[in-house]
């Protein structure tokens, strides 16, 4: 038997053995792709029971597609089921198969898969003694931007940055974990007119040039005071004006005067990222800034600029207003920038694949621009082809009277009060619950921030992220049902079962054997071992929710067998106790990949 390590998931692994059939099957036929696909049995009574269930636990679903193909033209085949037979029966040898059968659902014809319980056990053995790092999935690409969070600076973060950065950081951890290299990437807004009257507003509050963080205070009232000025007062907004021309100039001055605001929104961002626990290197659209101009002689050079109405500008077909590159006074703006910075990926940071996470609104500016890009041939006319590059859309953030998220006064919930209430509630609760008796105080406070972070990071991530989701702390915060809480504390159950044996586990790993004799034991073995698909197919369709149902749905299976099947105390204890480890290593590499901190105790 090849190494998981060689072989990829379960589903790789069953491909490479239907590809040898299908060869063999159809000599002629070299770029037939074996079609292999889990079965999803609706009874959960059956779920899994490989000996009495007729569909298996995964299909070949390639005989009617095949005989679609070949009919009328003198095949040798009489319909999809003598495919699907010839299929079956020229299977190579494995021990991962334990028997095939052809599905009785005509004229389908699927060939059914059903494994065996020995190798389910053997390979979750092997994850336990080598690590889970060997179940990571492969992905046809080396390296990849992701392009998450990007606040604007002088502006303080809120709850609309909370998808962009959460979203964009498990995309990011998937990707690390299928050992693709990742460049996390904070595009942030620290370029552009409004920087005139922030440093204008900056040189009337400090004539003499000293600026101290505190002494600005709240930038986001610094950044209101000074907007009010430049739309009530002309001579202010001329200054302000001119003060731009002064900072794209260079001028020591004004570049300082740049480099100070950003400094101190930078300070405040950094904060809110540790909380999170996310990393993101910075490069902003300054960043990009000195390669705009040579980008746009390319484009020009390609013939895609044109004049229109003092503009430069790139016509996309299909779209009613185009993509403005240079203004009519001449300065850049968000599509020169951006044409930049994917420029720059490209070419100059070698990246395959580069991921935008940002609000659905902006669609339509990613679709003219990566059409823009493509007619300039830096991206394949193709979408499913390498380099490529895909936008991450997502909804709002709802409030529970289904408008968009805000307090009271209708301002915008800043991130750091929503983090500070989602703690100070996750305490309360454990401080009920009699915890405070049993636990320091920076236990408390650990396992405040690891729930209830946890909590406002899953519900948002269980959730297709291009549909809206209502916030809610009540829902989010509840221990019953789909929520981090529950989760949590069922990964702190397992642990809990484990300490409990008294069992040295690392030993049990080494010297002990997995056997999965009962229904419910090979039930949870399997959904263990696709995993790996699971964050494959997460990282494919750029959708964490789809990890968020896995690890739901595994923890119903643990509760299931658990329930089933007597652990502590029972003939098989060493072997279920394997299984306890096996599902608890996997339940924190979820958490991992969703930025969530896992706890061992509730």
């Amino acid at each position: 038997m090849q190494d998981i390590e060689t072989c990829g998931s379960i589903k790789q692994q069953l491909a490479k053995l239907f590809r040898e059939s299908l060869r063999v099957t159809l000599p002629g036929e070299l770029d037939v792709h074996p079609l292999i696909a889990p079965c999803h049995c609706q009874d959960p009574k059956k779920k899994g029971d490989g000996q009495d269930s007729k569909r298996g636990d995964y299909q070949c679903n390639n005989a009617l597609g095949l005989w679609s193909k070949f009919k009328g033209k003198g095949t040798r085949f009489e319909g999809p089921a003598p495919i699907a037979e010839a299929i079956k029966d020229n299977l190579p040898e494995s021990e991962i198969i334990e028997k095939c059968s052809i599905s009785p659902d005509k004229p389908r014809a699927f060939v059914n898969v059903f494994l065996s319980r020995q190798w389910i056990a053997k390979s979750i053995q092997r994850m336990l003694i080598d690590g889970i790092e060997i179940w990571a999935p492969k992905l046809p690409v080396k390296r990849a931007v992701v392009d998450f969070s990007s606040p604007n600076i002088a502006k303080e973060m809120h709850v609309g940055h909370l998808r962009s950065t959460i979203i964009g950081d498990t995309l990011a951890r998937m990707l690390e974990y299928s050992n693709v290299e990742v460049l996390r990437r904070n595009h942030v807004g620290d370029w552009g007119t409004q920087f005139g009257m922030l440093i204008e507003y900056l040189f009337e509050k400090f004539p003499n040039g000293e600026v101290y963080d505190q002494a600005i205070g709240d930038l986001e009232a610094f950044y209101k005071a000074s907007k009010l000025r430049f739309d009530s007062d002309p001579a202010f907004k001329e200054k302000a004006q001119r003060a731009v021309v002064s900072l794209q100039a260079g001028e020591e001055k004004y570049r300082n005067a740049w480099a100070k605001i950003c400094e101190i929104s930078r300070t405040g961002y950094e904060k809110l990222y540790q909380r999170l626990g996310v990393h993101l290197e910075e490069k902003g659209e300054s960043f990009y800034n000195p390669y705009i101009p040579g980008v746009l002689e390319m484009l020009s050079k390609h013939g895609l600029i044109k004049e229109s109405e003092g503009a430069r500008v790139i016509f996309i077909e299909g779209k009613k207003v185009p993509l403005i590159v240079v203004k009519k006074d001449g300065g850049y703006n968000y599509d020169s920038t951006d044409l930049a910075a994917l420029w720059y990926r490209l070419k100059e940071e070698k990246a395959e694949w580069i991921i935008y996470v940002t609000d659905v609104g902006q669609r339509e500016h990613f679709e003219m621009f990566f059409a823009a890009a493509k007619r300039a041939g830096w991206l394949p006319a193709e979408d499913n082809k390498y380099p490529r590059a895909s936008h991450v859309s997502f909804g709002l953030v709802l409030g529970e009277d289904g408008k968009r998220f805000r307090t009271r006064s209708t301002e915008t919930i800043k991130l750091v009060d929503l983090l500070d209430e989602a703690k100070s509630k996750c305490k309360a609760a454990l401080i009920e619950r009699g915890k405070d008796k049993d636990w320091t105080q920076e236990e408390l406070d650990k396992t405040a921030e690891a729930v209830g972070y946890g909590a406002v990071k899953y519900a948002d991530l269980k959730n297709n992220r291009t549909t809206n989701y209502t916030f809610s702390f009540d829902q989010m915060l509840n221990d019953k049902g789909n929520t981090a809480v529950y989760l949590l504390y069922a990964h702190a159950r397992i642990c809990s079962i484990i300490r409990k044996s008294g069992k040295d586990i690392e030993g049990l790993i080494k010297s002990g054997t997995l056997d999965l004799a009962h229904d419910d034991e090979r039930v949870l073995g399997l959904h263990l071992l696709q995993f790996p698909e699971v964050v494959e197919e997460s990282c494919t369709n750029l959708l964490p929710n789809m990890l968020c149902e896995y690890l739901y749905n595994l923890s119903e299976d643990f509760t299931r067998f658990y329930t089933n099947c007597k652990v502590v105390g029972s003939e098989e204890e060493s072997s279920r106790l394997l299984l306890c480890e096996a599902t608890a290593v996997v339940m924190r590499k979820c958490f991992h990949l969703l930025g969530i901190t896992p706890v061992y105790k509730l």
